[in-house]
């Protein structure tokens, strides 16, 4: 015989009645609860997940209308919309079955019951919540899917001995379940990598979901990630996935992970180990089955000897690394990127741009790229945008402030813009380009640092 599962709730003002019912539905299902008070109704059904309720019609002693029962019913959906509720009742009749149906219960029992009969009725509905809580998960994985998925994507792209390496580790990886930790300065492509392992995984087919853990604080990870059960703090209106159950089947890509604090990485690591969830608020444990993939721009090692990392949450996230050069230090790559970004841009933005010329080709090879490939697309982005002629020119380009000489400058005069610009280029090349670092650094959230760095067009 298998092992039994279900979870029953029989509720009735007679005690005989619940404990009849408890020892015939105690041989096919694993826990039957019995409650003789309705009083206790919203109570039990809030903290448990009961597969099946067995609600008495009525109450009240001679009462046949079964408007407690009505009444009951109503408040069991209001608390679980997916309930599974059979009425009995000793006075059933065709009109009150009908109306019960109506109001949302599956089926209807009399008094005195057959045995098999009861049986097969309460199957038939456990078999139907386990249906109903199969589509209450797709449509919240669907809900979250369409508030997470507009990722932005480029291509990846590279010739460089360096992005030969990544690529064939890429290969090699990619079809495995096994954990891997990217590494990389901001704007080389770590997201790229994520999606290539992913693309070419056995769960392609499936979701990934990525997590910036960089833009979450501490009050919000546990929600964001592990999601949060109704009423589990104020702003808590509805149940709501974290991403791991989203990611659930498919790819969990955690960017900045190096960002976490070491309160935050116990709390990741418990679930890693586990390979279960618990949602704010509730004390049930979700199962998940993710291909975990984290990047960091930090110095994972170096922070591990300052005991600002978990060296056993490393080993749990790093099977594999995958080191990312930065752009200077793949140049031959710089131009093949260029002539790329330009036939997406010139289509994107309907410019008749064919061609980068030698000068400014010249240009973009001396130019260090502290911004990486993110740097690049954004300035041949511009470029097409602002560009007059068919060729792109190095006047196209502002470059000239380059980050690399910028200990250099001196204050020519004390316009607050221009001070503010060469503070947060100095801060900026003091990160190696970490906004997060940067930002903190400055006394600015992360979008104020990254309004600033649009307007100074840095």
């Amino acid at each position: 015989m298998g092992k039994k599962s279900g979870k029953i709730l029989v509720v009735d003002d007679n005690v005989d009645v619940l404990f009849a019912l408890k020892l015939l539905l105690k041989k096919n299902f694993a826990e039957i609860v019995t409650e003789e008070n309705p009083e206790r109704i919203p109570d039990l059904v809030s903290n448990n997940d009961f597969d099946v309720i067995l609600l008495d019609m009525n109450f009240t002693k001679d009462a046949i209308s079964g408007k407690e029962g009505f009444y009951w019913l109503d408040k069991i959906l209001e608390i679980d919309p997916s309930a599974v509720v059979i009425f009995i009742t000793a006075y059933g009749d065709v009109e009150n079955a009908v109306k019960a149906i109506k109001l949302g219960a599956v089926d209807f029992i009399n008094k005195p019951w057959q045995n098999e009969k009861l049986i097969a009725t309460v199957s038939a509905a456990y078999k139907l919540r386990l249906s109903r809580l199969e589509i209450d998960s797709l449509k919240e994985k669907q809900t979250g899917y369409k508030a997470i998925l507009d990722q932005p994507f480029g291509d990846f792209i590279g010739t460089s001995s360096g992005m030969i390496k990544v690529f064939e580790t890429i290969k090699k990886v990619a079809k495995t379940d096994a954990s891997v930790l990217i590494l990389g300065e901001n704007g080389t492509g770590k997201e790229l990598v994520a999606r290539s392992l992913h693309k070419h995984s056995a769960r392609k087919d499936e979701v990934m979901i990525n997590v910036d853990l960089g833009a979450l604080t501490d009050t919000l990870f546990e929600s964001e990630l592990f999601g949060h059960v109704k009423g589990a703090y104020t702003d808590a209106k509805i149940d709501r996935p974290g991403r791991f159950e989203i990611a659930s089947g498919g790819t969990l890509f955690l960017d900045e992970i190096g960002n976490l604090s070491l309160p935050l990485q116990s709390k990741l690591l418990t679930v890693l180990e586990r390979r279960e969830v618990t949602r704010l608020g509730s004390n049930k444990a979700r199962p998940i089955d993710i291909r975990l993939i984290c990047a960091t721009n930090m110095p994972i090692q170096q922070l591990i000897k300052e005991g600002k990392f978990r060296e056993d949450l490393l080993y749990r996230i790093n099977t594999v690394e995958i080191h990312i050069p930065p752009l200077r230090e793949r140049s031959e790559d710089i131009s093949l990127l260029a002539e790329h970004f330009l036939k997406v841009y010139a289509q994107k933005y309907k410019k008749r741009i064919k061609e980068i010329s030698s000068a400014t080709h010249k240009k973009l090879l001396q130019y260090s790229w502290p911004g990486n490939v993110r740097e690049l697309q954004h300035a041949i982005e511009r470029a097409v945008i602002m560009a007059d002629t068919n060729v792109l020119q190095p006047f196209d380009f502002h470059l000239s402030n380059n980050r690399d000489t910028v200990d250099e400058l001196e204050l020519e005069n004390y316009n607050l813009e221009e001070v503010e610009k060469i503070i947060i280029l100095k801060v900026l090349k003091k990160h190696r380009g970490n906004i997060s670092s940067a930002a903190k650094e400055l006394g600015l959230t992360r979008t104020s640092l990254y309004r600033r760095l649009e307007k100074y067009d840095l």
